[in-house]
C-alpha cells in the first residue's frame, strides 16, 4: 500500500513563503510523475504543480506561476512545492498526488492546511 505524507503547511502573513514536502513509502517513486493540488472551502481540487519522473519536466497553474516552484529527490522518495509571495487566496489544504507509470494520480496524502493571512 502506498502513502503519502505532506508536511510543511501552517499560517503564513502575505508575502511569507512554506515550503511543503512529501515523502512516499514506495520503491517506485522514481518512476512516478508527481503533482501538489491543493482544495479550498467550497471549491473543486485543482493541480497546483506537476513534476515528471526526473524533474526534468515541471508545469504550474497560471495562478502560481512564478511564486512557486516543485522539485523532487529520487534518493529520499521526496517531492517539495516552495511557495514564495503567497496571497490569501492560496489558502487551502495542499494534497501531493502520485501517478504510477501508465496511470493517473492515483495515490493520494492526507493533506495539509496551509492559511495565508492578509
Amino acid at each position: 500500500q502506498v502513502q503519502l505524507t505532506e508536511s510543511g503547511g501552517g499560517l503564513v502573513q502575505a508575502g511569507g513563503s512554506l515550503r511543503l514536502s512529501c515523502v512516499a513509502s514506495t520503491s517506485q517513486f522514481h518512476l512516478s510523475n508527481m503533482a501538489w493540488y491543493r482544495q479550498a472551502p467550497g471549491k473543486q481540487r485543482v493541480i497546483v504543480a506537476s513534476i515528471s519522473r526526473t524533474g526534468a519536466i515541471t508545469d504550474y497553474a497560471d495562478a502560481v506561476k512564478v511564486r512557486f516552484h516543485i522539485s523532487r529527490d529520487n534518493a529520499k522518495n521526496t517531492v517539495y512545492l516552495q511557495m514564495n509571495n503567497l496571497k490569501p487566496e492560496d489558502t487551502a489544504v495542499y494534497f501531493c498526488a502520485m501517478a504510477p507509470p501508465n496511470n493517473a494520480f492515483t495515490y493520494w496524502g492526507q493533506g495539509t492546511q496551509v492559511t495565508v493571512s492578509s
